[in-house]
């Protein structure tokens, strides 16, 4: 990706969506918006559990807590399913390896219509979320090293295992943005995930806007 494209990309997603559990703004203001692996370690989670949650399918929500940290909910992966992904995966990659990618990083949609679609999704549906409102530029200015990019929705196999791989997540650098562009992808498409590795422990200096929000339902706003 040019900083042209860059650019353009920035101007056409202003703003990046992150859905977390109900209860999780208070937690995510005091020590930021951290990937799985780093909040097992917030957590003094043992390293038996640690392993499970991180390196298979977790097909359900997982609780965790800590006497001086609080309380917090591992997020399941309901459409994840570790034997589509030994048949997808390329680049000599395992299942357990895509899992350690993904749970070392957080994720952000680029736009409110892939926030809708995950809002409405079975599993979620009937459930409440808190929704963080980013600022795309601030963070991308301040985070740019630790940003990859990737095309798709890499926490999903279903209803169709999309091959992914090495370079499924890239540095904005070396994002084929025009690659996309030219098979098709709008402006808004041509990127679906933005990804931090390692989190984001400032996340509250990009908010924008944090809601409760629901499939169907109105957003309710959170003092923030």
């Amino acid at each position: 990706m040019t900083d042209e494209e860059l650019g353009e990309l920035l101007k056409d997603c202003p703003a990046l969506f992150h859905m977390a559990m109900r209860d999780s703004w208070p937690l995510i203001q005091k020590y930021g918006l951290l990937p799985t692996n780093r909040l097992l370690e917030l957590f003094d989670v043992d390293q038996e559990t640690r392993a499970e949650l991180t390196t298979k399918r977790r097909p359900a929500s997982f609780p965790i807590a800590h006497p001086n940290v609080g309380s917090a909910t591992i997020r399941d992966q309901i459409p994840l399913y570790d034997h589509h992904l030994a048949k997808c995966l390329q680049g000599g990659l395992s299942p357990i390896d895509w899992h350690a990618k993904l749970n070392e990083r957080v994720f952000f949609w680029l736009t409110e219509k892939r926030l809708q679609t995950l809002l409405c999704a079975g599993a979620y549906r009937k459930q409440q979320h808190v929704v963080l409102k980013i600022n795309t530029a601030m963070l991308v200015n301040d985070h740019r090293d630790q940003i990859e990019l990737a095309p798709m929705n890499t926490g999903c196999t279903m209803p169709f295992a999309h091959p992914r791989g090495p370079e499924t997540f890239l540095p904005i650098d070396q994002y084929p943005y025009s690659n996309w562009r030219k098979k098709g992808r709008s402006r808004r498409e041509a990127v679906v995930e933005l990804t931090v590795i390692g989190g984001v422990p400032n996340i509250a200096d990009y908010v924008e806007e944090v809601t409760i929000r629901k499939c169907g339902e109105d957003p309710v706003p959170v003092q923030t």
